[in-house]
Order: structure tokens, then sequence, then C-alpha cells
């Protein structure tokens, strides 16, 4: 009576991956091995050779490092052209010779090389005493209302990204065209030691101020704005 044949030894693909790699000349000598093998190609029906493939998956990396290497440039590119853009902003800001000047510089800066299409600077009464006019807008004097209005948009933050509504605009942004819609709206409260105002950049565009957005360079302006409204002060 003959035996059963022992059922057929199948080798396990991670382990022959494991062996291959901690025997790492287990091809020296069988070079015609190699030429032998043939893998799938990623793209198209069939196998090629492992040599071919090897070249397929070296170009595929080169062209993944270039393509990171494009958008580190492009980044570097695009920080470089902000930190000018601030450069500049910031320069023209400091020349301001009183309050009005700042508000002005601070629309024209804006709009010219940050496309901000409407902003204004609300600032308090008490900052205004010592002037022979009115504030010229884009600055306004922050009276009740429009406190209490900022107060609300900001939700208990000193920056905030929100949407503007068309009466909100109205009150916050006097001094332009209201929009037919909602629009949106990146503010920040403005303080040095003490309560200074705020400065509201708003667009008619409800998408450009989302308030996922991130609002360091809002925060940085204001902070900005904040000391030069001191020293305008102390010397207005």
């Amino acid at each position: 009576m003959s035996q059963a044949p022992e059922p057929r030894k199948t080798l396990d693909p991670d382990q022959v991956a494991f062996w291959l790699a901690r025997h790492p000349d287990f091809f020296v000598g069988r070079e015609g091995l190699l030429q032998q093998l043939r893998v799938p190609h990623p793209h198209i029906d069939g196998a090629v050779s492992l040599l071919e493939r090897l070249v397929f998956d070296l170009r595929q990396r080169a062209e993944k490092s270039e393509g990171r290497l494009e958008h580190l440039l492009e980044t570097a590119r695009h920080n470089e052209a902000q930190y000018r853009r601030l450069r500049e902003t910031l320069l023209a800001l400091v020349e301001a010779e009183d309050r009005d000047a700042l508000a002005q510089a601070l629309a024209t800066q804006l709009s010219e090389h940050f496309q901000t299409p409407m902003m204004a600077l609300w600032c308090p009464a008490s900052l205004s005493d010592d002037e022979p006019t009115l504030p010229q807008p884009p600055r306004h004097v922050l009276n009740q209302h429009a406190s209490a209005r900022l107060a609300a948009l900001l939700e208990g933050r000193s920056s905030r990204c929100s949407k503007l509504s068309v009466s909100d605009w109205k009150c916050l942004l006097p001094h332009t065209t209201v929009p037919r819609k909602a629009g949106s709206c990146a503010i920040s409260r403005l303080s040095a030691g003490e309560q200074l105002g705020y400065l509201l950049l708003a667009s008619p565009d409800p998408d450009c101020y989302k308030a996922s957005m991130d609002t360091l360079f809002t925060e940085y302006l204001g902070d900005f704005v904040s000391r030069l409204l001191m020293r305008l002060g102390h010397h207005g």
C-alpha cells in the first residue's frame, strides 16, 4: 500500500523577505537568477525584468523628490514675498504723523500688498479728545453699539475670522459701500496695557476670511498698530 504524498509546503512571503533582507549577498554569484526574475509592472499588464522595475521605481522616487523640492522652493519664494510686503507695510505705518494718517496708510498698504478690500480702525473717544476735528475714515470713534458688535464677533478671543452680516457691515464699515449679501472679516482687539480699540479687515466675499483660518497675521498687525496708536497718542 503506497503512502499518501506529503502536503506541498509553501514558503511564507514575509519569511522570504525577512531572510533576503538578512542575507543581502544571496545574489552574489547568482547574477543569472537576477536576470531571470520577472516582476509585475505597476501600471501595465504583464511582467518586466527586475532591472526595469528598479529603474521605474528610482524614476518615481526622483520625480517625487523633485516635486517636494519644488514645493519647498515655492514656499520659500512665497514667504520671501510676504516678508517684503509686510516690511513695506510696516515702514509706511511708522512714517504716519497722526492717527488718521496711520489709518489711511494701513488701508492703502493692505489693499495694495494683501488684497484687502476694506478696513476700519475703531478707537475709543479718549484717543480723540485732543484732536480739533473728528477722525477721518477709515478711522472711527468707538461707540457703544460698534463696541458691542465687535466684541460679539470676537466671541471672547483677541483675534478671529468671521462672517459679516449686512447689518454689521453698515455698523462697522460706515464709510464703505454695503454689499447685498453677507461678507466676511478678520478682527483683532487692539491693546497695549489698555484697551485701544479694534482693527477690522473685511471683504464682500463670504469665503475670504473663514473661521478656520489662522489669525497670526492679523494679531501681529494689531500688536504693531496698537503700539503706534500709543506713540501717536502721546505726541498728538
